[in-house]
């Protein structure tokens, strides 16, 4: 076998550059078992270079089987990269397997093609160039429920940029379309809560201080100083838990409302256990990196 015939097998075994696999095999004598190993390990010391740099596109991918629902964040440096067929083909593989996993670490650690999905990761990193990694990881547990979900910006069947989903009670097979626009409803009004009561009480109380401070507080009495704050911490409150939102297809409904209209429409008995909603990228803070200093790094 010619040097030129070697670097083309070693590229497709590999998907490395050509001028990588060429300087793989002459450091290992034209071995094609030792320059995979020379370029695994090259692969990897990139990876770890460029998982310092920031990583906020990407896609949320979800994964259902008959018992479970998971979503998870998956993410790129550029949009462009989550557009990649080789990152898309990774995404739907890990759509299959990632079911089996029940936290992150679990997820890391998961065999997917026989091979840890970390690693899958890193030979991901080498072949496309840029940083990824799997942020977050959430699991709904049917428990003889019913889940339903809804994927916005579909980039496959199994991801987009916001994926939202709904665990839910019900006696009427015809339920799933009502549960879908449910999920559409949170994908688009981002809740914080199902209700009030399972509002985080930071958050309440936050909340109730900045209503305080802002207030003009001059002439009122306390009572009435304290009717204004309810009001107004009662319409943030609305605003952030899912039942008390007002519907996105009929905004003269609540969303309980409009589970009140459906059951008595429908001759169901409709109920939100839980919700998922996981998008791209949310309360990630991109370091702004100065022109000047990025090309004098690069020149280091």
């Amino acid at each position: 076998m010619s040097v030129l015939e070697k670097v083309k097998e070693l590229r497709e075994v590999t998907g490395a550059g050509m001028q990588d696999c060429k300087n793989a095999l002459k450091e290992n004598d034209n071995n094609i078992e030792k320059s995979i190993e020379y370029l695994r390990k090259k692969g990897i010391l990139k990876a770890a270079k460029k998982s310092s740099r920031d990583a906020a596109e990407g896609l949320i991918i979800s994964g259902e089987d008959e018992n479970n629902l998971t979503l998870i964040e998956v993410n790129t440096e550029t949009d462009f990269v989550a557009k990649n067929e080789e990152f898309l083909n990774f995404c739907s593989k890990l759509s299959k397997c990632c079911t089996k996993a029940n936290n992150l670490d679990e997820l890391n650690n998961l065999l997917m093609s026989g091979i840890p999905v970390k690693d899958n990761i890193v030979s991901l990193v080498s072949k496309i160039g840029e940083n990824i990694k799997l942020r977050r990881f959430k699991k709904i547990v049917k428990d003889n429920y019913r889940l339903a979900s809804y994927i916005h910006n579909k980039a496959n069947n199994v991801s987009g940029k916001i994926i939202s989903a709904v665990k839910y009670k019900s006696t009427n097979e015809k339920s799933v379309k009502f549960a879908t626009d449910v999920c559409m409803h949170i994908a688009a009004m981002t809740p914080m809560a199902l209700s009030e009561k399972n509002l985080d009480p930071d958050f309440v109380n936050k909340e109730k201080k900045i209503i305080a401070e802002q207030i003009d507080k001059s002439g009122k009495k306390p009572e009435i100083l304290e009717k204004i704050i309810k009001g107004k911490l009662s319409k943030i409150i609305s605003e952030n838990t899912l039942l008390n939102q007002n519907w996105v297809i009929d905004q003269e409904l609540s969303v309980s409302k409009a589970i009140e209209k459906h059951n008595k429409d429908k001759s169901d008995s409709f109920e939100i256990i839980d919700f998922l909603r996981f998008k791209v990228g949310e309360g990630i803070e991109v370091k702004k990196i100065d022109f000047s200093e990025e090309v004098k790094s690069l020149t280091k």
